[in-house]
């Protein structure tokens, strides 16, 4: 393994986030306990990303907290979340063109004392991370020489250098092919650690997920595991699609399918 398992509570209480008068998050109070693979769905403009930016503070909420060890998030060193969370959002800019090697090793920035260098020890590790996200052979690669999908595994790859123990995926499965969607969430669901992700496809969330939080016009509609979410009541109210709930044969999921 790349780390040690710690526990870790991530709480949100009564978070609201308001933009030019309007109001994207209302009310939101839930807790994250440590290890476990949460999965985050509702409709385009529920407010998933919204809530996960505040989560990993690239937004502000305008009132309420976040939490980390009953610490508010922003009474956090940067460095020092650093290394407690690491992030793949929707769209990671790289303003240069570096090799998917660098790219990886800055995961270890955190660590690194002011003009101190890279030793075994980070090596060893973004070689580990290249391996886990698949992107071992394509270390002497320039980004800008990558496909979406690829580039996706690498920023994947610099999350796990962190060595955190909460990873926070925004739509992780974007840009990828079926195979290389499965092979992530496989990836993430096997890691000692505390999942956060978006996810878009509810098939995904069902096969993956320990437990699936429902966001629906900026407030939590409902918590609990993929059998307690994903009804045909939940699904049709809040995605407002006619959907069967069915079993996968080979995994005893639960899959949906779409009609109208």
């Amino acid at each position: 393994m790349l780390w040690e398992r710690v526990s870790d509570i991530l709480q949100l209480q009564q978070l609201e986030f308001t933009v030019e008068e309007k109001q994207i998050l209302k009310n939101i109070s839930l807790t994250i306990n440590e290890g476990k693979f949460i999965g985050i769905i509702g409709p385009n403009g529920s407010g998933k990303t919204t809530m996960l930016k505040i989560v990993y503070r690239h937004l502000k909420q305008t009132s309420g907290s976040v939490t980390l060890h009953e610490k508010e998030i922003w009474d956090i060193p940067p460095k020092k979340l650093a290394q407690q969370m690491a992030v793949v959002s929707q769209d990671s800019p790289v303003l240069f063109d570096f090799t998917v090697k660098e790219l990886v090793m800055m995961g270890r920035t955190p660590y690194k004392k002011w003009l101190s260098t890279d030793n075994s020890e980070d090596f060893n590790i973004v070689e580990k991370s290249m391996k886990l996200a698949n992107v071992f052979h394509l270390a002497d690669c320039t980004l800008n020489n990558l496909s979406g999908g690829e580039k996706k595994r690498v920023m994947l790859a610099r999350a796990l250098a962190q060595q955190t123990n909460i990873l926070v995926l925004d739509e992780p499965t974007n840009h990828l092919d079926i195979e290389h969607q499965l092979n992530l969430m496989d990836l993430v669901k096997d890691l000692p650690i505390t999942i956060i992700a978006a996810l878009h496809d509810l098939n995904l969330a069902a096969a993956f997920c320990d437990e699936v939080i429902v966001m629906n016009d900026g407030t939590v509609y409902m918590q609990g595991t993929p059998q307690q979410v994903l009804t045909k009541q939940t699904l049709e109210e809040v995605f407002r699609v006619q959907v069967g709930v069915s079993t996968n044969p080979y995994t005893n999921k639960i899959h949906l399918y779409y009609y109208t």
